[in-house]
């Protein structure tokens, strides 16, 4: 539709970019926003054309600029990004008199089928394989309740009780990954940097808290998922802090599905009765470097 104060935003989605057309009463109520205090995407893009005596602002930008984001679906790929009022505090500081908003905006384009012929040999990479290349994977970390069945609902635990995380990144639009855990600390704020912080998860993918004579934590074997892995950590707080709460920062990390683990990308647990480091998966030399606390550099 056309940029009416009815409909004070319009869209027109075209073959590489995305036409975004503002009429300045964005709230419908005859008063004019400024036209420097709308942007497009999380990049904040400026727009492309306006005025000062002009009641339309119109933004230009390519399907992947203004840090837009791309999603698939099973029929579209869908390009996502956000027209953003930020007015600006003027008069009395005391009070306001607008509020920001964001309006989101979605282009979708069908997906279709490659189609070719026997005498045309692509020389270009499938697109599932530059997509995963290129895209940031959404990793994730949760609390789990203790059968693993849903995430935990409270994060207040007691000394004596088990941690139980999940770790996972989403695949759906990448070849088969598997997850692995590189590191986790936990400090006494958020910095991950503070002091002082305990390393339970060290070494790229060594869980040396296990090692520990009161600790029984382990990476539970095997994993649910290959873009999945799950640990066990016995409940802990800083001796001599008279503060309970405790951050933990994890570096998560993923390698081919059909890679063999290595001393880079593995996920070894120790094991009291055997004395011995034992990987989720792969022999168990991947394993060795976490005795000498030294498995090389991350990657």
């Amino acid at each position: 539709q056309a940029a009416a104060p009815l409909h004070p935003v319009a869209v027109q989605c075209q073959e590489a970019q995305v036409v975004v057309t503002v009429h300045r009463d964005l709230f419908g109520m005859g008063r004019l926003v400024k036209a420097a205090e709308l942007t497009l995407g999380p990049a904040a893009c400026l727009p492309a054309v306006w005025s000062a005596a002009e009641t339309m602002v119109t933004f230009m930008a390519g399907l992947h600029e203004c840090g837009s984001t791309l999603r698939m679906t099973a029929d579209a790929l869908v390009y996502s990004t956000s027209l953003n009022y930020n007015p600006v505090l003027t008069g009395n500081p005391v009070v306001v008199r607008t509020s920001p908003a964001v309006v989101p905006i979605e282009c979708h384009y069908p997906r279709r089928d490659n189609v070719s012929s026997n005498g045309v040999k692509p020389t270009w990479a499938p697109f599932r394989s530059t997509l995963s290349s290129e895209e940031k994977l959404p990793f994730s970390l949760h609390l789990m309740n203790d059968d693993w069945s849903a995430e935990r609902v409270s994060t207040i635990f007691q000394l004596g009780e088990v941690l139980h995380f999940q770790a996972g990144v989403n695949t759906e639009n990448h070849v088969p990954l598997r997850l692995f855990v590189d590191n986790c600390v936990a400090t006494p704020t958020p910095d991950r940097s503070s002091s002082p912080q305990y390393a339970f998860i060290d070494f790229s993918g060594c869980l040396v808290d296990g090692q520990l004579d009161d600790a029984t934590s382990t990476f539970i074997s095997p994993r649910p998922r290959q873009d999945v892995l799950q640990f066990a950590v016995d409940a802990f707080k800083f001796a001599g802090n008279s503060s309970n709460l405790i951050y933990i920062t994890c570096h998560l990390k993923v390698s081919l599905a059909d890679q063999a683990p290595d001393p880079l990308n593995k996920a070894c647990s120790f094991n009291k009765a055997s004395n011995l480091w034992t990987p989720v998966e792969g022999t168990q030399d991947v394993c060795s470097c976490c005795e000498m606390r030294s498995c090389g550099l991350a990657r």
